[in-house]
């Protein structure tokens, strides 16, 4: 049995890829290692809790030794670690805490595998990162692996010193590392604060819809089961010392996702003809360092590890938000504990 360790495997993305992972791997051990923050919680994988080859470590990457205990507990023998504070509102109202999550947490894992390295075990590292470090686009081109780094939020800028760690690890220490840049995510389980469940989430309690400035910002948006597949190959198959871009090709304006959502929603909450929920948006101030335009080139991953996105944008879309209308008790939970946690905070 061989014992992959999930960092954040609790999150959005993490919750996909534990189970995709304990689903597709009989043969190995997957450990998941989440300290439960708003954005991470067990109910996203009460499917598989019982599974054979699935653990669970309430840990905190920011904690050195625990993290130590834990690799030893269970002999690690590689860890795809996608902990991270990842929202960029939070980002610029608490600074600290993405440094601390992102740059020091990513610092002791990092240790460790060197610690792993030194004593003769061996530990692959896959870190998991995002296309907003390589910062805004205009209206031509694309991020390739050979992008230079220009991060324009406190979130990004943390995810970009936590990516040069990585690349001094692997050239200071040789550890086997294989990092991977994504662009927006979305799919089942996602924390309703980001675009896509937020818009669906105000919908069904019907609130308004707030897009920031003139909505015309463009993500490349990717399914997270086509991430979670990207990531297995990556993983396995990627080369050390390589980055791999990951991208949906799916380039969207947050105006044009904010009325496809609507449009639908109408149609699946049989809002009478002539009715749209388009009436619930509202452009609100625009955030600081807002930038905009990613988009990914794909083609070394296609190439080089013959993978490319299978999902459709309209396709993905529909699924995600037919498992939220059938979750709906899902987001009440999730919501309601985040209210808790924020008001104990304050």
């Amino acid at each position: 049995m061989k014992n992959i360790a999930i960092t954040g495997g609790a999150g959005f993305i993490g919750s996909n890829l534990v189970r995709y992972m304990v689903n597709k791997y009989s043969d190995y051990n997957i450990i998941n290692l989440d300290c439960l923050t708003y954005a991470g919680n067990l109910l996203n994988l009460v499917d598989i809790e019982n599974a054979p080859n699935y653990f669970f470590e309430f840990v905190d990457i920011t904690d050195l030794a625990a993290l130590r205990r834990i690799f030893e507990k269970h002999q690690i023998d590689g860890i795809i670690h996608l902990a991270a504070e990842s929202h960029v509102d939070r980002s610029i109202q608490n600074p600290a805490k993405f440094v601390k999550t992102n740059v020091i947490g990513t610092f002791n894992i990092l240790e460790i595998v060197r610690e792993y390295n030194e004593s003769g075990k061996h530990c692959r590292f896959h870190h998991v990162s995002t296309d907003e470090v390589y910062g805004s686009l205009n209206d031509k081109g694309y991020f390739t692996e050979r992008t230079c780094y220009s991060p324009k939020s406190p979130y990004s800028a943390s995810k970009a010193s936590s990516d040069h760690f990585v690349r001094a690890y692997i050239n200071t220490y040789g550890i086997d590392a294989v990092i991977t840049n994504c662009s927006n995510n979305y799919g089942p389980f996602q924390f309703p604060e980001k675009l896509i469940p937020l818009v669906v989430s105000n919908i069904i309690s019907g609130k308004n819809i707030p897009i920031y400035g003139d909505g015309l910002n463009v993500r490349d948006w990717l399914y997270v089961i086509d991430h979670c597949e990207a990531i297995d190959i990556v993983f396995h198959k990627g080369v050390t010392g390589e980055t791999y871009n990951i991208g949906g090709n799916n380039e969207l304006t947050n105006l044009d996702i904010v009325n496809t959502i609507c449009s639908i929603m109408d149609i699946k909450l049989n809002l009478p003809v002539g009715k749209s929920f388009k009436n619930l948006i509202e452009f609100v101030k625009d955030r600081p360092g807002h930038d905009r335009r990613y988009a990914i080139d794909a083609t070394k991953i296609k190439n080089e590890l013959g993978w490319e996105p299978r999902w459709k944008f309209k396709m993905g879309l529909e699924a995600t938000i037919d498992w939220y209308l059938s979750n709906k008790d899902w987001i009440e939970k999730i919501t309601s504990t985040i209210y808790k946690q924020d008001s104990n905070e304050t």
